[in-house]
């Protein structure tokens, strides 16, 4: 389920012991160009084209992220410009332990307001074309053990039968990091007293015993027909017994449950009961979890559910079937909740590899269209086009052997899908001849790390020496999802390229390490306990003495698939390292990013995500960099973009508030693009 990752000493990415006059030069001949360019006359906005909103996370209760829009297109892109910036006023930058804040919010648009949260749970409406505040509930979480302080957006309602202006006949729905779900009059910002209790529903209700911080939302729930469809995160790695990863639908009026699905393999039935706590129990613990964002076919009466992986990740000896859905797009009945179909996208999943992206839905127009389709992208790279009626592959699906020799009582699955078409956009060979460096030194510092560490492919066995992860938990593709370009047929997406370091810790030397630590006063180290199970473990990434990656890069890319044949279109790095080399040295490498990309009419494709502190535009065509603005903080968060009325300008809004485990630039702003006039 990790959302997230550190990477210790890369954030100013080392001295590097050179003098790079002849580099810096350069960049401030480009920057003065930026400038210059910058100062060009505005050019005439149009105000001719169409109108459109940005009413779910998504864009659309599918996924699609695209927009009508068409005002900014590829010969003005270049003058947009900052047209307001406003500030939650809710950033932390380190927390009782150690990480901050991360504002990861995609705000949506319902008329002339824009709805949004901060990451500790205070919703907020904006008036969409000034950015004013118009009103702020705060929520007031309880943070103790949260590991993630986030909130990645709100949903939407509109009440068909309430009057117009009625006291919540339009509902802002948010999740909360201590697993609340709370209704809001979107008007004025108050609870909405006929849901759940005083506006409030408990999710938290028949899961049973939780550690502080261990179960929560971090998610905008789907809103679809008159239901609330809900999953939850638990942390990783703590334990057998975490809590269950049951989904949830809600009455929309009263917040009253109208079903549930347990993820048990078929068959099984969990019977209900009280814990060691004294808490009831409902639900199977330790199943898979639905942490990410849902997507809903309405005229089809399903719900597309990713899922993460079985408790815990890294250890599968004792899960007793329990990972039957995991790291799946499972398919459920809008109307009861029952499994439709599923496909699987890793057998026995002990790498984290789980399902981060919302299911996007698409039309497909190749061998055998029309039929409506569903795209789902994976933390490995691929990306499994599906038949939406049966979760059917649209392109052959191949099964592979993979080492299966892992340690004592582990059995792995023999063979892993992969898709034919398209094909992983993440490579899956790093050998010590692909070592990466800066210097002669520290390309021999990780050919040396990459000889010692197993690795034979992402599939590697986990063992107690030591593995590499490549593609790494961290994606791959992760919760920015993809973009689906309507016009052009295309998928589009980003992913990350840096490889981890892995090991399973036996469970006596987890136990003497921290009771040497305690004894001497020393901070433990930083390892995930995975009780219950023969051993604990550790993950970092794989880098060199100076901080730098040991993965060649592009550590970042952006891509576009052909959605009818499957093949690739274009790939181009995303992202530079000004905002963590020494000297804000902007190298485009490609870096590691979190968030996704958006994609309108006019071809242009919206992404920030990247570890600088930039939104850019690219050309759905070629993929050719267009403009960039900068933020005033990481633009990990996926953007949005709308226009309200025929006389308004086209907005692109994105939340630049950083990520507290990617190190990037923290902050609280909401930052606002248009045209100049």
């Amino acid at each position: 389920m990790s959302q997230g990752f550190r990477i210790v000493g890369v954030k100013g990415f080392g001295s590097l012991g050179v003098k790079p006059r002849h580099l810096l030069r350069l960049l401030l001949l480009s920057a003065l160009g930026f400038q210059l360019s910058a100062c060009e006359e505005p050019i005439s906005v149009d105000y001719s084209g169409p109108v459109a909103g940005w009413s779910h996370y998504g864009a659309d209760a599918g996924g699609r992220r695209f927009s009508p829009l068409t005002q900014i297109n590829h010969e003005n892109v270049a003058s947009l410009r900052v047209a307001w910036t406003y500030h939650t006023g809710d950033v932390v930058k380190t927390s009782p332990q150690g990480l901050g804040t991360s504002f990861q919010n995609t705000p949506i648009l319902i008329g002339d307001t824009l709805y949004l949260c901060s990451p500790r749970n205070k919703a907020i409406a904006l008036d969409a074309e000034t950015g004013q505040e118009r009103w702020v509930f705060d929520a007031e979480v309880d943070t103790t053990g949260v590991m993630l302080t986030l909130c990645r957006g709100v949903s939407y309602w509109r009440d068909p039968q309430a009057k117009v202006n009625a006291v919540c006949a339009e509902r802002i729905f948010m999740g909360t990091l201590d697993a609340r779900m709370i209704a809001l009059d979107a008007k004025t910002g108050m609870p909405c007293g006929g849901f759940g209790k005083g506006g409030s529903v408990d999710l938290s209700e028949g899961i049973g015993h939780r550690f502080p911080g261990e179960y929560g939302v971090t998610s905008p729930p789907l809103i679809l027909g008159d239901l609330l469809v809900t999953g939850a995160m638990v942390l990783d790695n703590i334990r057998v017994d975490a809590p269950g990863g049951v989904v949830r639908a809600y009455d929309l009026r009263t917040g009253a449950l109208r079903w549930s699905w347990d993820p048990l393999p078929p068959g099984r039935k969990y019977i209900e009961g009280i814990d060691e706590s004294g808490e009831n129990v409902r639900y199977q613990r330790g199943t898979t979890n639905a942490w990410s964002i849902l997507s809903g076919d309405a005229e089809m009466g399903l719900v597309f559910v990713p899922t993460g992986n079985t408790a815990p990740d890294f250890f599968g000896a004792q899960r007793d079937g329990l990972d039957y859905y995991s790291s799946s797009i499972v398919a459920l009945s809008l109307e009861t909740g029952e499994p439709v179909w599923h496909f699987q996208t890793v057998h026995h999943d002990i790498w984290d590899y789980d399902v981060p992206a919302q299911p996007a839905l698409f039309e497909f127009s190749g061998p055998g269209g029309p039929l409506p389709a569903v795209a789902q992208a994976t933390k490995l790279g691929h990306i499994f086009l599906l038949d939406r009626r049966n979760g059917k592959p649209l392109f052959p699906v191949e099964e592979r052997p993979v080492p299966r020799d892992g340690v004592e009582g582990e059995v792995l699955a023999p063979t892993q899908p992969f898709p034919t078409l398209p094909r992983p956009i993440h490579p899956s060979t790093l050998s010590p001849s692909d070592a990466w460096g800066i210097t002669p030194l520290d390309r021999w510092d990780c050919r040396r790390k990459i000889e010692y560490l197993r690795y034979e492919g992402p599939f590697t066995p986990p063992n107690t020496k030591g593995w590499i992860g490549f593609p790494s938990y961290f994606g791959g593709s992760n919760w920015g999802s993809v973009a689906i370009d309507n016009t052009r047929g295309l998928l589009i997406t980003n992913t990350s390229r840096m490889a981890s370091v892995l090991r399973l810790i036996p469970r006596a030397e987890f136990s003497a390490r921290m009771a040497s630590a305690a004894e001497a006063g020393d901070a433990p180290p930083i390892w995930e306990p995975q009780e219950g199970t023969p051993y604990a473990m550790t993950r970092d990434f794989l880098v060199s003495f100076l901080g730098l990656p040991c993965s060649p890069p592009p550590w970042g890319t952006l891509v576009a698939i052909d959605l009818a044949t499957g093949e690739l279109r274009w790939e181009v790095p995303l992202g530079t390292t000004e905002d963590i080399a020494p000297l804000s040295i902007g190298l485009p490498l490609g870096v590691p990013s979190q968030g996704g990309p958006i994609v309108t009419a006019s071809g242009l494709i919206f992404v920030a995500a990247a570890m600088d502190d930039y939104l850019r535009a690219f050309d759905a065509e070629s993929g050719e960099e267009l403009w960039k603005g900068r933020l005033p903080a990481g633009g990990q968060a996926t953007p949005l973009t709308y226009r309200t009325h025929a006389s308004g300008k086209q907005f692109v809004v994105i939340a630049a508030g950083g990520h507290a485990l990617m190190e990037t630039t923290q902050g609280d702003a909401v930052v606002a693009f248009a045209l100049e006039d």
